[in-house]
C-alpha cells in the first residue's frame, strides 16, 4: 500500500537529472566529460550582463531584501511591457503581466488555473516537460509525435485531429529541447484553428494557448520569432505567454520570469502564486527592470551573446554533417534558434566489445563511456523510447574543445566499424 499520495507515487524521475548526476559524479573522479546536456550556462563563459549584475549587487546595497509585490514590482511589469512592445509590437498592460522566480512556477500556476482533472492537454514530443505538468494536475494527455520532416515541430495538420475538446495547448517556439521553431504561415494556421473552435464552444469553457518563449530572443540567421498575439490579434483572449530572463540574459540563476496574457486569467495566477510563495526576489525584480530599460545595452549584449552561442552551434553541426559525409549513420538540423543543437546518432543493434547496444538508452550510456560525450536522447523529452535523436545544449561549450569533442566522437564510431 502506498505511504505517500498518488502524485508524490507516480512522479517520474528526470532523465536529465540522473545523467546529470552520473556526470557530476565522474567528472569529480577526474574524468573529461563533455557536458552537453544541461540548459544552463557556465558563468565563466557566458556571465550576465555587467549592466545587470552591477544592478543586483546595488539593490542589496540599498536593503532591498523584503517581500515583493504578489504580482511583481510594477517597474519590472511596466518594464517587462516596455521591453514586449519593443521587441513583439504587441501591448500588455501592467494587470496582464505577472512576476514570478522564473518560468517554472509560471507554467505550474497556469496549469492550474486552466486545467481540470480529466482535461485534454494538447502538446506534440519531443517537448520540455508537458508531461510531467499534465500529470501533476491529473490532465488527459493528448499528444502528438513531431517528426523530423518539420524540425519536430506539431504542424496545424497535427493539431487539428485533437483540438476538439483540449482545454490547454502547449506551444514553445524557439523550442526546447530541438532548438527550432515554428514558421509564420504553419503558426497562422494553428492560431485559426483555436480561433475556430473557440467560436464553436460559444459560452462554453475556451481553449487557451500555452505560448513558452523563454528563447525567443535567440534566433539566428533569417530564422525569425513569430508570436500568435501579432499575428492573429483576437488570440490575445487566449494566448498566456511564458517568459523571462534565464535564457535571453544567461540568468538562469537569476530567477527572474514573466507570464502576460488576458488579465482575468493573470490575476488567478497570481492568487495561486501568492499561496506557493515562488516570487522572484525583490532585488532581482528591482535590477531587471533597471536593466531592461537600459536598451542600447540590452541590444549591444545580445549582438555578442547570440553571435558567440551561435559559432559553437555552426561549429558542431558542421563537424556532425562532416561525420555524415565520412558514412556515419549521424545527422544534424541546421541551427535556428536558443541554446541547442538537434542531432541524430542512429547506433542502436550495432556491436561494441562483442555486446549489441540493444537500444537508445545503451547508445547513450556508449557515447557517454567511449566519446566521453553527454548529451540528452529525446525519450527524456518525451519521444518514443528508440528516437534515435538527442539535444545538444551549448551552454557550457568551450569553442576550443570542439573538435576535440568531434574526433572523440568519430573514434567512437569508428570502433563500431559504423563506415558504410
Amino acid at each position: 500500500m502506498s505511504q505517500l499520495s498518488q502524485l508524490a507515487e507516480t512522479l517520474i524521475g528526470s532523465e536529465i537529472v540522473r545523467l546529470g548526476n552520473e556526470i557530476a559524479v565522474r567528472v569529480s573522479r577526474g574524468e573529461k566529460i563533455y557536458n552537453y546536456t544541461i540548459g544552463d550556462f557556465d558563468p565563466q563563459i557566458f556571465p550576465i550582463p555587467q549592466e545587470l549584475e552591477d544592478a543586483i549587487i546595488d539593490a542589496y546595497r540599498n536593503k532591498l531584501t523584503n517581500y515583493p509585490p504578489g504580482d511583481g514590482l510594477l517597474e519590472l511589469r511596466q518594464a517587462v511591457a516596455s521591453f514586449i512592445k519593443d521587441r513583439e509590437g504587441i501591448e500588455y498592460a501592467p494587470n496582464e503581466v505577472l512576476i514570478a522566480g522564473g518560468g517554472r512556477p509560471l507554467i505550474y500556476s497556469l496549469f492550474r488555473t486552466i486545467v481540470n482533472p480529466g482535461d485534454k492537454v494538447l502538446y506534440a514530443v519531443p517537448s520540455w516537460n508537458n508531461n510531467h505538468y499534465t500529470h501533476m494536475n491529473g490532465g488527459e494527455h493528448c499528444v502528438i509525435e513531431a517528426t523530423p520532416e518539420n524540425d519536430f515541430m506539431p504542424t496545424a495538420a497535427d493539431i487539428a485531429p485533437h483540438i476538439e475538446g483540449a482545454a490547454l495547448l502547449c506551444l514553445c517556439t524557439p523550442q526546447n529541447p530541438t532548438g527550432t521553431t515554428l514558421a509564420k504561415a504553419e503558426l497562422e494556421k494553428i492560431c485559426d484553428l483555436v480561433l475556430e473552435e473557440n467560436k464553436r464552444r460559444g459560452d462554453g469553457k475556451k481553449l487557451y494557448v500555452m505560448f513558452d518563449q523563454m528563447y525567443f530572443t535567440l534566433t539566428y540567421g533569417e530564422t525569425e520569432h513569430y508570436n500568435p498575439v501579432s499575428l492573429r490579434p483576437e488570440m490575445k483572449q487566449y494566448t498566456i505567454f511564458i517568459d523571462g530572463i534565464s535564457k535571453a540574459f544567461a540568468a538562469t540563476g537569476v530567477r527572474v520570469g514573466w507570464s502576460f496574457g488576458p488579465a482575468h486569467v493573470i490575476a488567478k495566477m497570481k492568487a495561486l502564486l501568492s499561496h506557493i510563495g515562488a516570487w522572484s526576489p525583490m532585488a532581482e525584480q528591482k535590477a531587471t527592470a533597471q536593466y531592461l530599460m537600459q536598451k542600447d545595452a540590452v541590444s549591444t549584449y545580445l549582438t555578442s551573446f547570440k553571435k558567440e552561442l551561435e559559432e559553437r552551434l555552426w561549429a558542431i553541426y558542421n563537424g556532425i554533417i562532416a561525420l555524415k559525409e565520412k558514412g556515419y549513420p549521424v545527422d544534424a538540423i541546421a541551427p535556428q534558434a536558443a541554446i541547442y543543437l538537434t542531432i541524430k546518432i542512429d547506433l542502436a543493434g550495432r556491436e561494441a566489445d562483442g555486446k549489441q547496444l540493444a537500444n537508445q538508452a545503451e547508445v547513450t550510456e556508449y557515447l557517454l563511456n567511449e566519446a566521453k560525450l553527454a548529451i540528452v536522447p529525446f525519450y527524456a523529452f518525451g519521444a518514443n523510447k528508440q528516437s534515435p535523436w538527442y539535444r545538444l545544449s551549448i551552454g557550457t561549450c568551450k569553442k576550443e574543445e570542439i573538435a576535440e569533442m568531434l574526433g572523440m566522437l568519430e573514434g567512437a564510431l569508428q570502433k563500431l566499424m559504423v563506415l558504410s
